[in-house]
């Protein structure tokens, strides 16, 4: 990481204790933060991220996914998969999603990354989480206390943390998606609804991947 001012440390250090706020308050809890990407786009899955963030370790730039360059995504990822407790990825594809629903999948996909993480927690620490904090949501199937904050990635380190998660890891996924269908261009829109892709389809119609249930 290129070498900051002390000044932009030090304003970069009071935006993330602006964003601990949360943390700080259930501090006496274990606690991860639950984030989804991919609700929206007419192609590929949806995939929820879980962090329970170490303390003691400084994860500068964390911001809600959508805030930040792809480029800085990408490092922040290893980053916080370097340096949290745990984490898990919960993955929910389109045929599923075709089957019971949008928000659904969404739910099925965030108990997923949350067992996935709390796994971890009990594999390396003999611990369990205490308390979730979702974006917007609560999710259905799980008995762990739950905060659901709206504009959470925006508010909550640990939200933010589990949003960079969801969405690079299916970023990763539409990419490796784009070589088998390079024609609907998912390398660049990662199955959202672009001019580009809504016009192939039409032209071309819908390839494996797609959203019958969007389309």
């Amino acid at each position: 990481m290129k070498s900051i001012s002390e000044e932009k440390l030090y304003i970069e250090r009071q935006r993330l204790k602006k964003m601990s706020e949360f943390e700080n308050k259930y501090s006496d809890y274990i606690i991860a933060g639950v984030d989804e990407a991919g609700r929206g786009p007419l192609a590929g899955p949806v995939v929820a991220g879980c962090v329970v963030l170490d303390n003691s370790k400084e994860i500068l730039f964390i911001n809600d996914s959508k805030k930040i360059s792809e480029k800085k995504r990408n490092k922040l990822y290893d980053e916080i998969i370097d340096k949290s407790l745990a984490y898990g990825i919960g993955i929910v594809d389109e045929k599923v999603i075709d089957e019971i629903n949008i928000l659904e999948a969404t739910h099925v996909a965030m108990k997923i990354a949350v067992d996935n993480a709390n796994l971890m927690l009990q594999s390396k620490y003999n611990k369990n989480i205490g308390i979730l904090f979702v974006d917007a949501l609560k999710i259905k199937n799980v008995g762990i206390k739950q905060v659901s904050i709206v504009h959470g990635d925006a508010l909550s380190l640990s939200i933010a943390a589990a949003s960079i998660l969801a969405k690079v890891s299916r970023d990763r996924m539409m990419i490796e998606y784009d070589k088998l269908y390079p024609e609907y261009q998912f390398i660049k829109n990662k199955g959202y609804g672009t001019k580009y892709h809504m016009d192939k389809i039409r032209k071309i119609g819908i390839c494996d991947i797609h959203r019958k249930s969007f389309l």
